[in-house]
């Protein structure tokens, strides 16, 4: 088996938590790599590769950090078709496999003990008021958010399903999410917990200023657009998966829907989702 480690050296026990797997990977002569940012970070001689060489010749990918650094290396490895086990390096990590206390765990992938949990994720376009892109198709494992700028004012997101208009909203902004990403801002903004295996939609308002917005549960195989008024002046931007944001002109269309990529995460304990849930919100005191 050959592994990719995708650590997230930002997080305060990442890089603890990356040698001591790096030590058990060499115990049970396991080959893996590095990606070439990396480079030198763990000493001369590992081996660093690009991301065209590093996820195709691997057979599966290890996350060590929180749930943005196991986004971010599932988003890498599902356009390869490869798993991911997420290790928490960081506080609550709903996306992790298992505990940075927990790496004699990994006996389980290198001898193919374990499952996967095939994720849907949404595919976000953004078209200006011609019709032409503003920014390249984007894939997102949690959720898209588009939400006003630095002025502390709501903004107008008029919001259509299939081509029917569901509603318009005066608000903060919206966050659209898969199943996954219901345990993350969604969850925070009031949005409901969905199980990952129902595929759907879900569209949940940030502090609208109505008595009735709630949020709403598409069926996966919707097209929810959203549209920025012409006459909206407020600045207003778009992020996906918690990355930089982008700014959206007036008059623009952002179209989501279900993507026909999946992300598979490695599963290597029994807990189902309801323990991983109870587990980590437990932690928040919640």
């Amino acid at each position: 088996m050959k592994i990719a480690l995708l650590p997230n050296l930002t997080r305060k026990h990442s890089r603890e938590v990356t040698e001591n797997i790096c030590a058990f990977l060499d115990k049970r002569k396991v080959e893996y790599f590095f990606e070439k940012e990396l480079d030198g970070e763990f000493g001369a001689d590992r081996r660093y590769l690009s991301d065209g060489e590093l996820l195709p010749l691997c057979d599966a990918a290890i996350a060590i950090g929180g749930d943005g650094s196991i986004i971010h290396a599932a988003k890498k490895a599902c356009r390869y078709s490869k798993p991911v086990l997420g290790v928490n390096a960081g506080n609550l990590a709903f996306m992790s496999g298992i505990e940075k206390h927990e790496i004699e765990l990994l006996d389980s992938l290198i001898n193919g003990n374990y499952t996967t949990d095939r994720r849907m994720l949404l595919a976000v376009a953004v078209l200006d008021a011609g019709g032409s892109p503003i920014m390249r198709q984007d894939y997102c494992i949690n959720d898209i958010v588009i939400a006003r700028g630095e002025m502390i004012k709501l903004i107008n997101l008029i919001v259509s399903c299939d081509g029917k208009r569901i509603n318009k909203y005066y608000a903060d902004g919206i966050i659209v999410s898969t199943p996954t990403g219901s345990t993350a801002y969604s969850l925070s903004a009031g949005g409901p917990v969905v199980d990952p295996r129902i595929e759907s939609i879900l569209l949940t308002p940030i502090c609208t200023h109505s008595l009735f917005a709630r949020s709403l549960i598409f069926d996966s195989n919707s097209e929810l657009s959203v549209q920025i008024p012409e006459d909206e002046s407020e600045k207003i931007c778009i992020s996906c998966d918690g990355d930089d944001s982008v700014n959206i002109p007036s008059g623009s269309i952002i179209k989501i829907k279900k993507s026909d990529i999946y992300a598979n995460f490695i599963r290597i304990k029994n807990d189902s989702f309801i323990d991983v849930l109870n587990s980590k919100l437990a932690q928040r005191r919640v």
